[in-house]
C-alpha cells in the first residue's frame, strides 16, 4: 500500500469534514441569513437577527455592520419602517464605531441617508464632513442626502454651503443636483442663484430632461421673474462679455424686466427657432479656454521637437 497516498486521501476527507462542520458554526450561519435579510431587505429580520447575534456573543466585522446599514437605508422608503430603521441604523453605526471598525464612504452615507430621511439636513451633513477623520474621499452621493434634505425643507443657504463643500472636496454635480438647488432658488425667489445654476446646467448638461425643464417654466412664469432683471446696461460691456465666453451667451445677469414669453417649440437643424424666427447662437469654447488649449499644445509641442524652438515660433506668430 501506498502510505503517502493513503495520508493524502485522509487528509482530504478530514478537509471536507471541517468545511461541513463550518457550516453549521453559528458564525456562518448568521452570515448565511444575515445576506437573506439583505436580499430580502426585511428590517424586521434584521434586528432580531442582530439581537441574536448580541446573545451569542457573535463578534461583528465590517461586511455585518455594512449589511445592516444597507437594510435600514432601504427601509426608510417604507414610512411605516422609517421610526424604527432610523433607530436601529444609529445604534449599528454606534456599535460599529464603539468596535473600533472604521467606516468607510458607503456606510457614512447609508447613515446620512437616515437622518435626511426623518428631516436632519444638519446631522447628514456633519456625517459627511467626519469623513475626512477617517480618510475617507467624499462622492457625490455622500452629500446628496443633506443636500436634497435642505432643498426640500427650503433652506437654501445650508444647500448651498453643502455644494460650496463639495466644490472644495472635488465633487462636481450632475444634473439632480443642480436641478434641486436650481428648485429650490426659484421656490425662495433668489434670482441671482436661478440665473447660477442655469448657467451651470448649460455648462454641465446641456440638454435639460423634462423635470428640469419644469423648473426653469416654473420660473419664467412667476412674477418675481419679471423683476429681477437691470432696466440699463453698456451695450459694449454685454458685447465683449459675449465674445469673450465664446458667443451666444454673455453671463452678466438678468437683462431687462417685464413678462417672459415662454413657450415650447421645436429648432431647425440649422438652430432656427421655428417660432419666432431668430437664431440660436454657436457657443465656442471661450478666451480662458482657449488659451487652456493653446497652452497644452505648445506643452505637447515643445516635448516631442526639442530641437525646434517652438516657443519663438509661437512668440514670431501672436
Amino acid at each position: 500500500m501506498d502510505i503517502s497516498s493513503s495520508f493524502n486521501s485522509e487528509i482530504t476527507i478530514q478537509t471536507k469534514n471541517m468545511r461541513k462542520n463550518n457550516k453549521h458554526t453559528p458564525e456562518s450561519k448568521f452570515r448565511h441569513d444575515l445576506g437573506l435579510c439583505s436580499r430580502k431587505k426585511n428590517l424586521s429580520a434584521a434586528i432580531s437577527l442582530y439581537e441574536s447575534s448580541l446573545s451569542n456573543k457573535i463578534r461583528l466585522d465590517h461586511y455585518h455592520f455594512k449589511a445592516f446599514l444597507y437594510i435600514c437605508s432601504e427601509a426608510i422608503t417604507d414610512s411605516s419602517n422609517m421610526a424604527s430603521a432610523f433607530e436601529f441604523g444609529f445604534r449599528v453605526f454606534d456599535h460599529m464605531l464603539s468596535s473600533e471598525i472604521k467606516p468607510t464612504e458607503a456606510t457614512i452615507t447609508a447613515v446620512a441617508r437616515l437622518a435626511a430621511a426623518v428631516g436632519d439636513g444638519d446631522q447628514a451633513f456633519e456625517l459627511v464632513k467626519t469623513m475626512g477623520k477617517y480618510s475617507v474621499t467624499p462622492r457625490l452621493r455622500s452629500f446628496e442626502p443633506a443636500l436634497f434634505c435642505y432643498c426640500r425643507n427650503l433652506e437654501a443657504d445650508k444647500a448651498y454651503e453643502v455644494e460650496n463643500y463639495m466644490v472644495s472636496v472635488g465633487v462636481s454635480a450632475e444634473e439632480p443636483v443642480i436641478a434641486a438647488l436650481l428648485k429650490v432658488s426659484v421656490e425662495t425667489g433668489r434670482g441671482d442663484r436661478v440665473y447660477e445654476y442655469l448657467h451651470k446646467l448649460r455648462e454641465t448638461v446641456r440638454c435639460v430632461s423634462e423635470s428640469t425643464a419644469d423648473i426653469i417654466e416654473t420660473w419664467l412664469g412667476a412674477a418675481v421673474a419679471e423683476e429681477v432683471g437691470v432696466e440699463e446696461w453698456e451695450s459694449e460691456r454685454v458685447q465683449e462679455k459675449v465674445l469673450r465666453n465664446g458667443g451666444g451667451w454673455h453671463g452678466v445677469g438678468w437683462l431687462g424686466k417685464g413678462r417672459w414669453d415662454v413657450r415650447r417649440v421645436n429648432v431647425d437643424v440649422g438652430g432656427g427657432c421655428l417660432y419666432c424666427g431668430e437664431q440660436l447662437g454657436c457657443v465656442d469654447i471661450d478666451i480662458d479656454e482657449t488659451e487652456k488649449f493653446a497652452q497644452a499644445i505648445a506643452g505637447l509641442a515643445m516635448e516631442r521637437e526639442v530641437q525646434f524652438n517652438f516657443k519663438e515660433f509661437q512668440v514670431g506668430n501672436m
